[in-house]
């Protein structure tokens, strides 16, 4: 058996380092955790305590309303109709993995647009998406909600770009 020079083991060590980082880096874009678009808002999703959490971060409304105005006025509960929605956790119940999982089950959502909770599962989607779902009485729904990258601006404004 013939041993291999010196400068081809450098040459396949450090290629195998370089593909090694390259797949660290997949899987990092691969995460939960982060900011995503939503159909009405920009919400970041991140670990609370021993939880995953979805703040929303961000609401889409006609031009010249402040987004922080918008109150949560559909909740059940009474005396959570004078909160303001940005900055309010969509999530409970979903245990943090730090393993990057990509399929939370069992946690719950609360939906501001009907003002409900309803039990729920989070799954990353191969195309990058991350799909949300609702249900209720053994019926369904769910909502795709893209990844975001979010750029903090001289001005101290932020930008947001699709990553896909």
């Amino acid at each position: 058996m013939k041993l291999l020079n010196t400068s081809v083991y450098k040459f396949i060590h450090i290629s195998f380092l370089v593909l090694c980082s390259l797949n660290t880096n997949a899987q990092e874009d691969n995460l939960i955790e982060g900011y995503w678009l939503t159909s009405a808002s920009i919400v970041e999703v991140k670990k609370c305590d021993n939880e995953l959490c979805a703040t929303i971060e961000h609401i889409f409304v006609e031009e010249g309303v402040d987004p922080k105005s918008i109150l949560d006025t559909n909740n059940k509960k009474k005396s959570l109709r004078n909160r303001p929605l940005v900055g309010i956790n969509l999530l409970e119940g979903f245990e943090y993995s730090q393993s990057r999982e990509t399929h939370y089950k069992e946690g719950k959502i609360y939906d501001p647009g009907r003002g409900r909770v309803f039990k729920s599962n989070l799954q990353l989607l191969e195309n990058g998406n991350l799909k949300v779902e609702g249900c209720f009485m053994g019926v369904c729904g769910h909502e795709e909600w893209q990844p975001l990258n979010i750029t903090l601006n001289k001005d101290g404004t932020r930008s947001a770009e699709l990553k896909n």
